[in-house]
C-alpha cells in the first residue's frame, strides 16, 4: 500500500504516478491519502491517465484508501 497521507499535492499525484509506472499493466495499487483535496487530484488524474478506481474505502481516522487498476496497454494496430 502507498500512503501518501502525509504528502501535499501535487506530491501525492506524482508518488502515486511513480508507483504506477513501476507496475505491469492489470497491475492493482492500494493508495492512501488524507484531505478532499488530494482525493480529488488523484482520483481526477489517475482517471484522466485511463487507469480505473475500484473501489474508494473510507477510514476510520479519515483517511480514504482507493483502489486502482492500472490500464492495459492499448491493442497493437
Amino acid at each position: 500500500m502507498l500512503d501518501i497521507t502525509h504528502e501535499k499535492c501535487p506530491m501525492t499525484f506524482v508518488r502515486t504516478r511513480l508507483a504506477l509506472d513501476g507496475m505491469a499493466q492489470g497491475g492493482l495499487l492500494a493508495v492512501r491519502l488524507k484531505g478532499e483535496e488530494p482525493h480529488k487530484n488523484v482520483r481526477r488524474s489517475v482517471l484522466a491517465l485511463g487507469h480505473s478506481i475500484l473501489s474508494e474505502q473510507a477510514e476510520e481516522d479519515g483517511s480514504v484508501v482507493l483502489t486502482i487498476l492500472k490500464k492495459d496497454p492499448a491493442p497493437a494496430g
